[in-house]
């Protein structure tokens, strides 16, 4: 098999961090390579031992060894390119966009390197004196560039040799002495290394941004995987639930349908058991009127007389005149109605139970911030109780505290994700709660409603509840609740208040534009003589199972 056949890929050689060939090939425990320098340089400027390849995390600092094998390989595989470089290159002419050879006459060879001393541009035949020759040994080389002119000082015909750090220039060595003669200079080889250390360090920076991002993504499709799990969910739960109440209402309509035919069965049968009796009078009173006619009609005295006191019988007695048929069908869609919505009550309870423990995942630890509490508000040491009293407290009037309205705001901010807190308003007659944005007004009358950034629920004269949507709307409970849980989905726009106790859904804001942080929102409201004595208490959550 001959050489070039046997040739590798570059791309099995090269280090994903750096994307050159190997240098000192190490292999981590997950089987991956990488040059030994650029995978310590990417832990030592990470938080994790993580493979930049497959993202598997490490717990401990690997210890790394060279692979010897691969570094063999690599070694192998240099020189293999090596030979097939030079091979090529033999007499091979210039093709556009190629440096030419600068001392080749007639066909332009391709050039193998540059000379920054000659500033000509050699093919592999004329660069010979280069590689052999001792005084053009100490030529500076490179890979072929063409203008090499523009390595010379344009003002002095001289190479451009020095860095001028003042003016972060190159110059040559006459202009150190003559333009720049008191500026601080180092030569190009130093700047070379210098910024390609910083290139380093940024190349280090850029990596360690690109890992954070290929992160990020891993997180996102995590994310989107969570989310499907939880569409999968609330689709099975949604045909579960619809098909049951799909269920119920054919039930019960079917069940409506053979009550009324039923009773028109029954309203059939007792007509017909009406009719055959009448019709059985009416053939007796038939029979009798003939009878009566004929001997209305005898000339025969004694048989008249002998026959009269028959014909005299008892006629059929029974009244008919309130008699009737009348079936009665009223309210009987009406109840059947009436037990459907109490079998949807107890699946909408259901759902609500569900939907209450998903959101109770949410739960977050709030507390008071008494540098936004109305002068008349006391907070209890915990800063988890708070109920209105009737002395102004002489406090300073920051910007942060409410001066007119007596209301108070949560220490915890959130301007991203889901929150969950429940607050216990027992034994109150009024309460406000919700959630509210930074900006909001703090000084004078407010008015809450979304527009002016407030997300709230209150109560007023002990059972009149409000969504204070702007206008608001009243709310019809079934109950008094005892504890309000509170729910906010930052990204989705919502905003919603449960009825702990009862598992019922109070009221959702739903489409809201979030766009600040928001904070909890509490209001015990005037105290009304003792009546609205009693606390809003911040609960912790009870995540039942």
């Amino acid at each position: 098999m001959s050489a070039a056949s046997c040739l590798r890929s570059e791309d099995q050689f090269l280090c994903c961090i750096c994307l050159d060939v190997f240098t000192d090939p190490v292999t981590t425990p997950c089987g991956h390579n990488f040059c030994k320098n650029c995978i310590t340089e990417h832990w030592n400027s990470n938080d994790q031992y993580l493979c930049p390849m497959c993202n598997k995390v490490f717990n401990t600092r690997p210890e790394l060894h060279v692979n010897t094998f691969i570094s063999e390989m690599v070694s192998q595989f240099r020189q293999e390119a090596q030979q097939k470089a030079s091979s090529s290159s033999e007499q091979q002419a210039a093709k556009p966009g190629e440096v030419p050879c600068d001392i080749c006459t007639g066909t332009k060879l391709k050039a193998l390197k540059s000379c920054l001393v000659c500033l000509t541009s050699y093919c592999e035949t004329h660069l010979e004196p280069h590689l052999t020759i001792s005084r053009l040994k100490r030529h500076q080389l490179m890979d072929p560039v063409e203008n090499l002119e523009d390595r010379m000082c344009m003002k002095h015909d001289k190479p451009l040799e020095l860095f001028c750090k003042t003016d972060q220039t190159c110059v040559c060595m006459l202009c150190s002495v003559l333009d720049h003669k008191t500026h601080e200079f180092v030569p190009l080889k130093e700047e070379y290394e210098g910024k390609k250390a910083e290139l380093g360090k940024t190349e280090a920076e850029i990596q360690q941004m690109i890992q954070k991002r290929r992160l990020k993504i891993q997180e996102i499709k995590h994310s989107v995987d969570l989310s499907k799990e939880d569409a999968d969910r609330e689709k099975a739960e949604g045909v579960q639930v619809f098909t049951a109440l799909k269920e119920s209402v054919e039930r019960s309509l079917n069940e409506l349908i053979e009550m009324i035919e039923e009773k028109q069965r029954t309203t059939e049968k007792q007509a017909e058991d009406f009719i055959k009796e009448l019709e059985q009078e009416i053939s007796e009173l038939m029979k009798r009127n003939s009878e009566v006619k004929q001997l209305s009609r005898s000339e025969d005295h004694l048989h008249l007389l002998q026959n009269f006191p028959s014909l005299k019988a008892a006629l059929p007695t029974k009244n008919w005149t309130d008699v009737s048929v009348h079936p009665s069908y009223e309210g009987t869609v009406v109840r059947a109605v009436t037990q459907l919505e109490e079998t949807l009550s107890k699946e909408m309870k259901k759902l609500v139970e569900a939907e209450l423990k998903r959101v109770q995942q949410y739960a977050v630890d709030v507390t008071l911030d008494p540098d936004t509490a109305h002068r008349k508000l006391i907070l209890s040491d915990d800063e988890k109780q708070v109920n209105h009293g009737d002395v102004k407290k002489n406090l300073p009037n920051n910007p942060e505290r409410f001066s007119y309205c007596v209301c108070v705001l949560g220490k915890q901010s959130f301007s991203s994700g889901r929150f969950y807190f429940e607050v216990q308003v027992k034994g109150k007659t009024e309460w406000d709660l919700g959630v509210v944005r930074e900006s909001i007004n703090r000084k004078g009358k407010i008015t809450p409603r979304p527009q002016d950034g407030y997300w709230t629920i209150w109560l007023r004269n002990g059972n009149e509840y409000k969504a204070l949507t702007g206008p608001s709307v009243r709310l019809s409970l079934k109950s008094q609740p005892q504890k309000v849980g509170v729910f906010v989905d930052y990204e989705e726009g919502l905003a919603s208040f449960y009825d702990v106790d009862a598992a019922a859904l109070i009221y959702s804001f739903t489409g809201c534009s979030f766009t600040e942080k928001l904070y909890p929102f509490f209001s015990p409201c005037p105290n009304d003589g003792g009546k609205n004595s009693a606390p809003l208490i911040i609960c912790p959550v009870n995540q039942t199972e």
